[in-house]
């Protein structure tokens, strides 16, 4: 399998820039997820993007908002918390969830209208912006993108032809490309 996987390019499993959705920096939350809505229509059959890539006025790669960070900005008070990343490593027990909820009073407040509140919410403010180690070289072999994802523990990784992210390469993809391989 390690041979085969030295012959497969991340440039061909990625899903080009220009196939995936993508907002400016200044859009809001809710205009963020009518675009994910929008590319999840139009290709039933794909698997369905789980981020919407934010990007400047040169067209630039600068961000990433996740489904994860968009259920998240719903309950504002979240961001008192801090970072959950750090966190769950200790894992919680359903105690410790519900008393987290009672004392930071999550979840608490009456509805409110969610596209009115997406819409108050810009992106720039809720992207996460990729390290280092979550961009890797188009030519760069399967093997190499692999590693980078567990080591990284990252989802996916920004493909870059000299320094400018030209595709996106999802954790998805790579799998399925692994399970051909193991079913060979």
């Amino acid at each position: 399998m390690e041979i085969q996987m030295e012959k497969i390019k991340v440039k061909e499993l990625m899903v080009p820039l220009s196939d995936y959705a993508t907002v400016h920096q200044t859009a809001s939350l809710r205009e963020a997820v009518v675009v994910l809505e929008e590319i999840r229509k139009k290709s039933p059959s794909r698997i369905p993007h789980r981020a919407v890539l934010v990007v400047d006025e040169k067209g630039d790669v600068v961000g990433k908002v996740s489904q994860w960070d968009v259920v998240r900005s719903l309950e504002p008070k979240y961001k008192e918390i801090g970072e959950f990343d750090q966190l769950a490593r200790f894992g919680f027990s359903v105690e410790f969830i519900e008393n987290m909820q009672k004392t930071y009073n999550l979840w608490h407040e009456p509805s409110r209208n969610i596209g009115e509140l997406t819409s108050n919410i810009c992106v720039s403010d809720i992207m996460y912006t990729p390290t280092a180690g979550e961009y890797v070289a188009e030519d760069s072999t399967l093997r190499v993108a692999i590693h980078q994802m567990v080591v990284g523990q990252h989802q996916s990784l920004l493909v870059l032809r000299d320094k400018k992210v030209v595709g996106i390469l999802r954790f998805t993809d790579v799998f399925i490309e692994v399970a051909k391989l193991i079913c060979e």
